[in-house]
């Protein structure tokens, strides 16, 4: 039964990857701009073009459906790759270190840890790199494929959860999962559950404490590192400053549904 199930999700996964015909992207920045703004560690998130990117826009309502974490010129002479580089959770290939060209035409946004120190930043980067060859949850697809079945829209509460029903296998790894559990792992958190533990002072009477809870990496979407209130948002066009007179101008108007 495992190898039935793995057969279909290969193939799902080859369905799943075809880009929509009627997606179309523009990159509001550079390659160069996104290549000098990078640092390692940070967090790429892409909006994706396939058919699987809509299910998971849907299923988060975000327009982030991919992530991946920068390493720069973190790779081993083993892994040959031209930097910058990316490690992320491929629904093909597994996890796996690309350069920045893969994306050069999608539309990106920069999420950025913010005061993690060196040490923690290089320990994040090493789980990525040491997880490079583990295949994706392929569970995670049979979830993925309800939404592309014509059934009733799923009720928002239910949403993260079809997104955190894979086999739970440590050695498959899907993207935001992977970043999640890297980050865990120095005890940096994204989107925490945070309860409140009233102290016991009679001087104080409202006085408490905030307890964070480390929530499962299966439940992480990539829509979290964009909504984390301890991730930056970095945009590279203002980044070293900007100038709004510096830009050139076309006298022409382009007339609403003309390209």
């Amino acid at each position: 039964m495992d190898q039935v199930t793995e057969s279909a999700g290969r193939g799902l996964a080859r369905f799943l990857t075809k880009p929509v015909r009627q997606s179309t992207q523009v990159a509001m920045i550079s390659q160069e701009k996104l290549a000098a703004a990078l640092q390692p560690g940070d967090v790429l998130l892409v909006e994706g073009n396939t058919r699987i990117s809509v299910a998971i826009k849907y299923l988060t309502q975000s327009t982030w459906s991919h992530a991946a974490l920068y390493i720069g010129n973190a790779l081993p002479s083993s892994i040959p790759a031209t930097t910058p580089v990316l490690v992320e959770a491929d629904l093909e290939e597994g996890v796996r270190a690309i350069t920045l060209a893969h994306y050069a035409q999608m539309h990106t946004r920069i999420c950025r840890p913010v005061g993690l120190n060196d040490k923690d930043r290089r320990r994040v980067v090493d789980y990525a790199i040491a997880r490079i060859g583990q295949q994706y949850d392929l569970k995670n697809i049979f979830d993925l494929i309800r939404h592309l079945l014509p059934i009733a829209p799923v009720p928002t509460r239910f949403r993260r959860r079809l997104l955190a029903l894979g086999s739970g296998d440590p050695t498959r790894a899907i993207c935001s999962t992977l970043i999640a559990q890297a980050f865990q792992q120095v005890h940096y958190p994204i989107l925490p559950e945070i309860q409140r533990a009233w102290l016991d002072d009679p001087m104080c009477t409202d006085c408490y404490a905030e307890i964070y809870r480390i929530r499962h990496h299966s439940l992480f979407t990539p829509r979290d590192f964009d909504i984390s209130p301890f991730f930056n948002i970095i945009k590279p066009t203002i980044e070293n400053g900007f100038d709004y007179h510096s830009l050139a101008w076309s006298d022409a108007i382009q007339e609403p549904g003309k390209m």
